[in-house]
């Protein structure tokens, strides 16, 4: 019996996750490997910003499209 996956697409190329994944499981996984902290990048799905603290419950659908990326602070 197989488990239920999805594909998430990401400025890396697509991801498979299990299924019932959330933005916080895929932000560790895209993270994984480099030196980013998970809290030092801002993220979106599908183009609609997520704010981090909204990350673990924001469950992912197959073919979101998640991108993380460096805030851009200013005035």
């Amino acid at each position: 019996m197989s488990h239920p996956e999805l594909t998430i697409h990401t400025d890396l190329g697509p991801l498979k996750l299990p299924a019932g994944s959330t933005l916080a499981d895929a932000v560790e996984r895209v993270l994984a490997g480099t030196d980013r902290d998970p809290a030092s990048v801002a993220t979106a799905v599908n183009g609609g910003f997520v704010a981090r603290g909204a990350r673990a419950q924001h469950v992912l659908a197959d073919g979101d499209a998640v991108l993380c990326f460096s805030p851009i602070t200013g005035g």
